[in-house]
């Protein structure tokens, strides 16, 4: 029987195959985490629809596989194919086998070499998913390879340290002659060898389909940008009364949870700020809901999770779903539908120390805006020199739906907002 690739969101068309947690032989049961894919920038664990034995993977790992496509045959019959060995399609036996069943032979029967692997059931050596993966498409002997991780098992960062000569095809034995020492010479130093002069990684998950976006982007949307700076004492001052009220008891209440609130007041006012252009039917989009999507960085890549219908949020909902969702896209979490669908973005890079930034708008969406860093500064206060909490604001636009008097305004009524921030008061 065929499994074919489900839709794991909204509408989703495809998703890559990450790693497959089963090899052709494998006997596996209902419901078994048999694949692991990422789409829209979540990674999902598929589990077997049903029991039996793997046939045939019909797809390999750093494929894109289109929704309905079939990705695994999985026979009913007890015993798997013994004609030849069990593979990933695509990664037949090398033409000279014996050499590497040699190396296993050889092994002592007592156990294996200090710092290797353990193994699994299958006789390979132990490793994650993701470091088998690299270790096939650079040529990386796991055998060559001490693992880090539970068990001896080898993870991507050993892998990231191996050296050339652990490559499968020039494997060094662990005990070799010692060097010669050149006549005439009293003792022999031992020569330096050499730190790799280049990385290379191949272009994957995340990485992978930002990168795709980020092209889409930069091609298709015609960008423009504009700024402004503005004097954020009044709302750093309304943030410190509210934390003090129960109504934010026990909540993490950040500036970039006031500067979204003050974002959704404006795009009610300005509501082409949050639109979208359909080419292929020639027509401009307007939203009338909000899904605020919030830019997290991730130890993945950049993830931008969104908050679903945020123009009927509270500030206090606001805050308290900001600091979930952005936990959530951290640790792996989120959803396909919490990564799709949403109509207008904030990015926040004051927190890494930096003034204001030049977002790329995301491909669906009309515009994205920017939170510097929040400092006291010198600034000019009702005529005389103060020190104040001062910000800069950037704002991305695709200016096939937004003119630069637009853009201009939306971003004037957000900075309005922030510097008198009573006027939140009614909305909070």
């Amino acid at each position: 029987m065929e499994f074919r690739l489900p839709d794991l969101g909204e509408g989703l068309a495809d998703a890559e195959l990450v790693s497959w947690q089963v090899q052709v032989g494998d006997t596996v049961e209902l419901n078994q985490v048999i694949a692991e894919v990422e789409t829209a920038k979540a990674q999902v664990a598929l589990p077997s629809p049903f029991a039996g034995t793997v046939v045939e993977l019909l797809a390999q790992a750093g494929d894109t596989v289109l929704v309905g496509a079939p990705l695994i045959r999985i026979g009913t019959a007890v015993e798997a194919p013994t004609e030849r060995q069990a593979v990933l399609v695509g990664y037949g036996p090398d033409s000279e086998p014996v050499s590497r069943r040699a190396r296993a032979a050889a092994a002592p029967a007592s156990g294996t070499r200090s710092g290797a692997p353990v193994g699994d059931s299958m006789g390979r050596p132990a490793a994650t998913p993701g470091a088998r993966k690299l270790a096939r498409e650079i040529g990386v002997d796991l055998t060559a390879v001490a693992g880090s991780g539970p068990e001896g098992a080898v993870t991507l960062n050993d892998l990231h340290g191996a050296r050339p000569d652990a490559r499968a095809a020039d494997v060094i034995p662990i005990h070799t002659a010692p060097p010669v020492t050149p006549v005439g010479s009293a003792t022999s130093t031992a020569r330096p060898v050499p730190a790799e002069r280049e990385t290379r990684t191949p272009i994957a998950g995340i990485r992978k389909r930002t990168a795709a976006a980020m092209v889409a982007s930069a091609q298709h949307i015609p960008q423009a940008s504009t700024f402004v700076t503005t004097d954020f004492t009044g709302s750093m001052e309304l943030l410190d009364h509210l934390r003090a009220t129960p109504t934010f008891a026990g909540l993490t209440l950040t500036p970039l949870a006031l500067v979204a609130k003050a974002t959704l007041v404006a795009l009610s006012e300005f509501p082409d700020l949050n639109a979208s252009w359909d080419e292929a039917n020639q027509e401009i989009v307007t939203k009338h809901y909000v899904n605020l999507g919030i830019a997290v960085a991730t130890e993945r890549g950049l993830m931008v999770p969104n908050l679903k219908d945020a123009h009927s949020h509270s500030l206090r909902d606001l805050s308290q779903e900001i600091s979930d969702i952005a936990q959530l896209a951290r640790s792996g979490g989120a959803t396909p539908a919490e990564l799709t669908g949403g109509t207008f973005t904030l990015t926040n890079v004051g927190v890494f120390g930096v003034d204001t930034g030049v977002p790329l708008v995301n491909p669906g969406e009309a515009a994205i805006l920017c939170l510097g860093s929040i400092r006291k500064r010198p600034w000019v206060h009702r005529d005389e020199l103060a020190v104040r909490w001062v910000t800069t604001l950037g704002l991305s636009f695709d200016h096939r739906l937004i003119d630069g008097e637009q853009g201009s305004r939306f971003l004037a009524s957000i900075a309005a907002l922030l510097e008198d921030p009573l006027t939140l008061l009614g909305r909070v």
